[in-house]
């Protein structure tokens, strides 16, 4: 079946999860011959990143799958990897745009096939992931937050995460005393047995003492991990860490951009669970060689998905077929990504997410919500 078109679409949205930012991804769209539709997607974060994204799949790579069989999807990923040596062999925007092409491939070929992702990968390993409740809470008080993330865990969800060094009036990761005692409340509010996952963030600056420092005591209240909280190719301050305080988790992936890079982490040796997103990582193709290359090392993977629920339901599959996984992020609040963009979001059933049903990512797309939010450069 030959794949007859290509369209790109650049996105943007508010996102109600960190204080309506403005944000954006950009979908792919692949049809074949038949008229049979795949969707994908990457998510670029910022706007001019979301421009160099549309432009180099507008320009340059959709060629390259245009006119080809819509089986050979991995043929497609390498031949787009070796058309970016120059501008994106080691990581950056071209990976976005990889990403964005591939899953709709995968999407697309799971329709023509009548499967769905998990089963082209192999099989699902477990039918459903526990929840979390992925959030930037931005309320002064510390006690007001807590709250509001034990609300969370009475929602349903078996875990929260809490971004530090976010928009609002929260102030975290400023103040390790402060910290601290956010940690121990937030414990306190959401009960001994609740996950709960500290994510530093790329806004907070934190040498080694005071990574060590704070993460002793957060050790204290159960943190099922500490996320990023150096740069990421510091890898020897992630030693230190990991030496001085062994009995934290830590996770640490979500700004690496594909094999090579995670390969190098993997080689390094210095974290607990690896961080990866296949909307950023060269896409289904990208993550799943990844998860592989994991399994083999005994480290597990959580799939740092937060755009849009193409990529969310991508990102269930893979991380279902993985043999060490995690738990699976949510949005705990209602947005547009998510539930105007698909007739059928996926929700958590007390705590638990299953996979989308249906072939390919299993979800169906609305085309009139996808123009709706598009813009133009």
């Amino acid at each position: 079946m030959i794949i007859k078109k290509l369209e790109v679409f650049p996105i943007e949205f508010l996102e109600a999860v960190d204080n309506f930012s403005t944000r954006y991804i950009v979908i792919v769209r692949v049809e074949a011959a038949d008229g049979t539709v795949g969707w994908g997607e990457c998510f670029t974060l910022f706007r001019e990143a979301t421009a160099a994204t549309e432009a180099l799949i507008r320009n340059g790579l959709a060629d390259l799958v245009i006119g080809k069989d819509a089986y050979d999807v991995e043929t497609h990923w390498q031949a787009m990897r070796d058309r970016v040596w120059w501008y994106g062999d080691v990581g950056g925007i071209a990976a976005f745009a990889i990403s964005a092409i591939d899953m709709a491939l995968w999407d697309l070929k799971g329709k023509l096939v009548k499967l769905n992702l998990s089963q082209m990968l192999g099989g699902a390993l477990t039918d459903r992931l526990p929840v979390c409740a992925s959030s930037h809470p931005k309320a002064s008080k510390i006690e007001d937050m807590a709250e509001e993330l034990a609300g969370h865990i009475k929602a349903g969800y078996q875990f929260v995460k809490v971004g530090f060094g976010k928009k609002g009036e929260s102030n975290l990761g400023v103040d390790p005393e402060r910290d601290i005692y956010f940690v121990k409340t937030v414990r306190a509010a959401i009960g001994p047995t609740a996950g709960f996952i500290v994510d530093v963030g790329a806004r907070c600056r934190w040498d080694i003492p005071r990574a060590v420092y704070t993460a002793q005591k957060m050790s204290e209240y159960n943190l099922t991990w500490l996320e990023d909280p150096f740069h990421p190719d510091n890898f020897n301050a992630f030693r230190h860490l990991r030496a001085a305080v062994p009995q934290m988790r830590i996770a640490l992936g979500e700004r690496f951009f594909n094999v090579y890079d995670y390969k190098r982490l993997l080689e390094a040796d210095v974290t607990d669970v690896i961080l990866i997103d296949a909307g950023r990582a060269e896409g289904v193709t990208g993550m799943w060689k990844v998860i592989q290359m994991a399994a083999r090392q005994n480290i597990a993977i959580d799939a740092h998905s937060f755009s849009s629920a193409i990529n969310t339901a991508a990102s269930i599959h893979l991380s279902l077929c993985a043999p060490f996984r995690t738990m699976f992020e949510l949005k705990p609040v209602v947005n547009a990504m998510h539930h105007e963009l698909v007739t059928n979001p996926v929700a958590h059933v007390d705590g638990w997410i299953y996979a989308p049903p249906g072939y390919g990512l299993g979800v169906e797309v609305m085309e009139d919500a996808v123009h709706k939010f598009a813009i133009k450069f």
